[in-house]
């Protein structure tokens, strides 16, 4: 049973207790006491509005379902009427320009890959952290990326055939992004300096420099030889040793190019992780603070050693005029709180479980007075900003209660205005719909937008359930609905002055496993003008920084700067499958979802992992969170609902299927497999309620069953342990 500390109207789990008490205040010139008095009055005032928005998305949904419902042949032109009378679509004002201010330059004006890691591994944390620098050699090596082929496979020593296919590439990435005078990087047998100049000997012996001579901007002497270079805002590395494995082999030395990789990460607090009580909240406060203070670190065993791992300390360059040139080592730093939805029994207000999201923004606004008093070992934002990426929100009116919550925990704290800045996740389909006016209500704090397949399509489904079926998961990134978000989020970014002021992401590279297929098409993401993406890894983050210097972002959106790429009627188009759809497309369908479902719920509610690398169908390996689940659970709920399937045909999918989820996790250490017995394995009933009851979710979440049955779960493992 959980513990609590009684503070004025409040009652604190003992783990967060402490964790305030002992950790968190200290430094930041703010008593405990303090800050539960400014909590409970921020309870106060917002909990009931709140809770006033959820309703109104409920009132919103069960009108647009009764439309459907009298309208079974669809007429766009009605529905968007009656979409403006009922208050969904709001009316676009005039034309403007956010004012943010104090923004970081990682944030505003370099464009690059942005890590999203589950802030309750430390671990992970610190690996994430960490990425802001990469060996392009070793991200080649140990990927598909360079082929097997010829002999190149990795094994278990140093295979010089595959060295030198990634010295090879190497080199050709040097030519694109750091180009010579005259030849290449790989005629390249000498690399000098002076003041000013960077010479580069070639094979036969001409002297050439480079084709941009700015591009060189200082260097390092030790450990090891280092010339700084730089393109389109991003640093590069060419290290040289002679004594080396690698840079013996090379005529110049080269044994490694290192390049700036995750400029930014998110910790997140929301899809990528399974936290449901007060045990689980002190755990991810108490690794942001880590982060956030410079101080977290971790142990554990790889290859027989202990190893601890640390945030790294700033990279020290000498400049052209012989200036120092710090360059920080450290990813730039956001954090995700969680949306609206979902309550906590983490701490109590009379008695009663509390918004979880509202704990976050006062949570993370807290823990900011240690960045901002500059008590940190190492300072996340110079700027004195905290960025808060606040995903699921619908609608400018949640916009704007969320910048109001930021201003009331900005003056309860004594944190400067607009010191919390918002991230606006374009993931629920009211939000994309009026992405201008929700832009508007954060004009001046606002410092991210992103676009989100999965969540998106989710709720697609879910707001159109009464419309008829959907269509199937591979057909649906193919609708002109998704086509036109994805340009339309960009757009909109742009018209409202985000470039160099702001980011504008795209979504999670899925297939950590597969960097060839990455490194091919995930340059589309710059192409588009959006001057983030996600990825799974830092090995995939310094694979992805390679587009970044193929695509001056900047210039290609200036280039996108007042285009008109898509329209609200493009936008509205519902995602209906019109033909019949054959028996074995409907069963791979089932089988598909049902598999992905049983893979991720399983870890989620038996080990608390919140995002992992699930095998598919296929013994792909995906990387999974709440989004696909919600994906997933909405399709087979949707076709249940318009006869595709029928649940007996779905409990059979899943029943088979979790006999395969259990074969692919035989050597899954403490696994219990879910077919032992399906009336008890409680993953296995949390996969049945997030489809069998589906459509009854609201805007078809996942988090309301997942928590309840995996507190379920906690409880049945303490009864196991104390027995």
């Amino acid at each position: 049973m959980t513990k609590y500390i009684s503070a004025g109207k409040l009652s604190i789990s003992l783990p967060l207790y402490e964790l305030i008490e002992q950790k968190i205040a200290p430094g930041t010139g703010f008593s405990p006491r303090d800050f539960y008095e400014a909590f409970e009055g921020i309870l106060l005032k917002f909990s009931e509005r709140n809770k006033e928005l959820l309703n109104v998305r409920d009132n919103l949904q069960q009108r647009i379902d009764e439309w459907h419902l009298a309208h079974k042949t669809h007429a766009p032109a009605a529905y968007k009427n009656f979409l403006y009378e009922i208050g969904y679509l709001v009316p676009e004002g005039d034309d403007f320009m956010i004012t943010t201010d104090n923004v970081d330059p990682e944030i505003a004006s370099i464009a690059g890959p942005q890590l999203v890691v589950p802030v309750t591994n430390p671990r992970y944390s610190l690996n994430a952290a960490n990425a802001r620098w990469g060996s392009l050699y070793d991200a080649l090596y140990g990927t598909d990326v360079i082929s097997d082929d010829d002999g190149a496979a990795k094994g278990k020593n140093f295979n010089p055939i595959r060295g030198a296919k990634v010295v090879a590439y190497g080199a050709d990435f040097l030519d694109m992004a750091v180009p010579l005078e005259t030849g290449s990087h790989k005629e390249a047998i000498n690399y000098d300096f002076g003041t000013s100049a960077l010479l580069i000997t070639l094979q036969g012996g001409a002297t050439t420099t480079l084709a941009d001579p700015e591009q060189f901007i200082g260097y390092v002497l030790e450990p090891t030889l280092g010339i700084l270079l730089k393109n389109n805002g991003l640093h590069i590395e060419i290290q040289i040793d002679h004594e080396d494995i690698i840079g013996k082999n090379h005529l110049a030395g080269v044994k490694d190019v290192i390049i700036e990789s995750a400029i930014t990460t998110i910790a997140d607090c929301e899809d990528s992780v399974a936290v449901v009580d007060g045990t689980d909240k002190a755990l991810t406060y108490g690794n942001w603070l880590g982060l956030i203070k410079g101080d977290l670190s971790t142990e554990f065993t790889k290859g027989g050693k202990t190893i601890t791992r640390t945030m790294q300390a700033d990279r020290e360059y000498i400049g052209l005029t012989g200036e120092s040139i710090n360059l920080s080592a450290r990813s730039m730093l956001l954090i995700r709180n969680v949306g609206h939805l979902m309550t906590t029994d983490a701490i109590l207000l009379d008695g009663k479980e509390i918004p979880e999201g509202i704990l976050d923004g006062a949570m993370t606004g807290f823990i900011s007075l240690h960045d901002s008093n500059e008590n940190s070992r190492y300072l996340n934002s110079k700027c004195g900003s905290t960025y808060i990426v606040k995903p699921k929100m619908h609608g400018p009116d949640e916009v704007k209660f969320t910048c109001e919550l930021f201003s009331a925990i900005e003056g309860a704290l004594g944190l400067a205005p607009r010191a919390l800045k918002l991230g606006i996740m374009d993931e629920e389909r009211r939000t994309t719909l009026n992405l201008k006016e929700c832009i508007r209500a954060a004009s001046d704090r606002v410092i991210f937008i992103n676009t989100g397949f999965l969540d998106r399509t989710g709720d697609e489904i879910h707001t159109s359930m009464e419309a008829g079926p959907m269509v199937p998961k591979n057909d649906m990134k193919s609708q002109s609905w998704i086509i036109a978000y994805e340009d339309w989020n960009v757009d909109t970014g742009l018209s409202a002055g985000f470039s160099g002021k702001a980011q504008i992401g795209k979504g999670m590279w899925p297939k950590p496993d597969m960097m060839h297929e990455m490194v091919e098409t995930k340059i589309a993401h710059p192409e588009s003008g959006a001057n983030c993406a996600w990825v799974p890894s830092p090995t995939a983050a310094t694979l992805h920084a390679m587009h970044y210097h193929t695509v001056n972002v900047f210039t290609r959106q200036h280039e996108l700067l007042g285009s008109e790429r898509a329209n609200l009627d493009e936008l509205l188009t519902i995602p209906l499958q019109t033909a019949p759809l054959t028996k074995d497309v409907i069963q791979h369908e089932l089988d598909n979802n049902v598999q992905g479902i049983l893979g991720y719920v399983v870890g989620w509610i038996d080990r608390g992992v919140g995002c992992s690398k699930v095998l598919d169908i296929t013994n792909v390996g995906l990387m999974e969170d709440r989004a696909t689940l919600r994906i997933s659970s909405q399709y087979l709920a949707n076709w249940m609902h318009h006869n595709i399937c029928s649940e007996e045909q779905v409990m059979e999918s899943l029943k088979r299927m979790a006999a395969i989820v259990d074969k692919q996790n035989v050597n899954t250490g403490g696994y219990t497999p879910m077919s032992a017995n399906f009336e008890n394995s409680i993953a296995f009933k949390a996969a049945c309620d997030l489809i069998f009851k589906g459509r009854s979710q609201p805007s078809g979440y996942t988090e309301p069953i997942l928590h309840a049955r995996r507190q379920e779960k906690k409880k049945e493992l303490e009864r196991l342990t104390t027995a």
